[in-house]
């Protein structure tokens, strides 16, 4: 089998989507159309679980939310007016069902369902100190590792119990958790992965980005405060802070790539965001030529506003088809190598003779960006300047971003213009990180960094404990500032 889009091994994954809903009849809809909404966060897998006032509904399966919650027999077991819902792409835990979220577990306080998008990164650490406690996992998957550090906390109510397993954990979480005593929210002290808060009527609902939000009609209120817990249920809505303040640090690949352009992320248009950058590019790395053409999708509104800034025309000189299915099957290696036009195709009666710049979000083995200069040069175009709307990715993330590791990292391993004779195009530049931070609004201060740029710096706003304890002291190395 071959992913139709041929760049899918080439791109930093989107993390997990979430989506909780209190308050609502038929939540587990509502909770579907919001999954929906995120799935270009996660495509391998999704999951719901509902609570009616008695008893817990789940229902999780492996693929997209469409073909899994469109059937009015899995909707009608899913009742309650309370839900959750996660769509996964895995970035710990192998692709099965059983790490499918939300996880459940019977507690001795009663059920305990968790979604969570980010990564633990001292799971591997705790996961054995619970197992040799005598906790039995049902997963492979960090996110159970909380609801074991919630089942043997000594602490009274569910809310106490959970908070006292989150001061156990390092690393980056946004969680929703629906229990008899109602619907927590709660997002990591440095706030690295993105938590909203919105009302539709007399329903609170918590969802990874706005863009959910307006696809059930609901009303943006805030953003999750980073180390803030809020509890849902039928005595109101409570907030609390019970870790030590510290300076945020969102991850900035939201605004790069992660997050839909529609969406709003820290109160900036995403699109816009995107805008900026690719107008800060083209005064870092202005270049003469035809027409700026995009990397459809996500290169498209970085694009615009190189071509805005830098009076260049914008045209679509690769056109994607959106009406390929995920795989097909490879009767040959002929076959397979057409195959990467099934997703993307140069227009060639645009490119040809023209002098091209082609506009990317990042560039992280390289292997999408040789393909598409040899496809923009097939296509007879004269020249091709690749400009790519962010920093070299030079470093992993351990946060819930499924990368590479560094040695296969393109830009950890090659200078700028190596890599520009690797893809084989006439120049390359990258918007420089002082650039990215300008795009955002923002003054860089490299000495305490405002957000989470480790892939681009080093500096990893957490400690690393599984990572040292993998590959030794040397990786600490690695650690370049909190």
């Amino acid at each position: 089998m071959l992913t139709t889009n041929p760049f899918d091994d080439d791109k930093l994954r989107e993390e997990c989507g979430v989506f909780g809903i209190w308050g609502a009849d038929n939540a587990a809809s509502f909770v579907a159309l919001g999954l929906h909404a995120l799935q270009h966060r996660g495509q391998e897998a999704a999951g719901i679980t509902t609570f009616d006032g008695s008893h817990f509904h789940s229902h999780r399966a492996m693929g997209h939310v469409a073909g899994n919650f469109d059937r009015d027999e899995v909707m009608r077991r899913l009742g309650g007016r309370s839900g959750i819902g996660h769509v996964r792409y895995s970035t710990t835990g192998e692709t099965a069902l059983r790490n499918v979220q939300p996880l459940f577990a019977e507690l001795s306080e009663g059920g305990f369902a968790v979604a969570h998008n980010g990564n633990l990164s001292n799971a591997m650490k705790l996961r054995r100190t619970l197992n040799r406690r005598g906790s039995i996992f049902q997963s492979t998957s960090d996110t159970e590792v909380i609801i074991h550090l919630v089942a043997t906390s000594k602490r009274t109510t569910t809310l106490d119990r959970l908070t006292d397993a989150l001061k156990q954990v390092e690393g980056a979480y946004a969680l929703v958790v629906l229990t008899e005593e109602g619907l927590v929210a709660c997002r990591d002290p440095l706030g690295i992965r993105p938590l909203v808060m919105g009302k539709l009527g007399e329903a609170t609902i918590f969802a990874s980005e706005t863009v959910a939000l307006d696809v059930v009609g609901a009303s943006f209120l805030r953003d999750v405060e980073p180390g803030e817990l809020i509890l849902v249920n039928g005595s109101g809505i409570r907030s609390f802070r019970p870790f030590e303040a510290k300076a945020p640090r969102p991850c900035v690949f939201e605004h790069i790539y992660f997050a839909r352009p529609d969406s709003i992320a820290e109160g900036m248009s995403v699109y816009e965001v995107r805008k900026n950058i690719g107008a800060e590019l083209s005064r870092e790395a202005p270049v003469e030529a035809d027409y700026v053409v995009p990397v459809p999708d996500s290169g498209v509104p970085a694009a615009l506003g190189f071509s805005q800034a830098s009076q260049i025309p914008f045209e679509l000189g690769i056109i994607r088809s959106h009406y390929v299915g995920r795989t097909f099957i490879q009767p040959s290696q002929e076959v397979r190598h057409l195959g990467v036009k099934l997703k993307h195709n140069a227009n060639s009666a645009l490119v040809d003779g023209k002098s091209i710049v082609l506009v990317d979000d990042s560039i992280v083995r390289g292997t999408t960006s040789v393909k598409l200069v040899q496809m923009m040069r097939d296509a007879g175009a004269r020249e091709v300047h690749m400009r790519i709307a962010s920093p070299p990715t030079k470093n992993s993330c351990f946060y819930g971003v499924d990368t590479p590791e560094r040695a296969k990292l393109l830009a950890a391993q090659m200078s700028v213009e190596q890599m520009r004779d690797y893809i084989n195009a006439d120049s390359l530049a990258f918007i420089s990180i002082e650039g990215l931070y300008r795009a955002l609004g923002q003054e860089r201060d490299a000495a305490q960094p405002q957000r989470c740029d480790a892939c681009f710096t080093g500096a990893y706003p957490t400690t690393l404990t599984d990572l040292v304890e993998r590959e030794g002291p040397s990786a600490l190395s690695l650690v370049a500032s909190r």
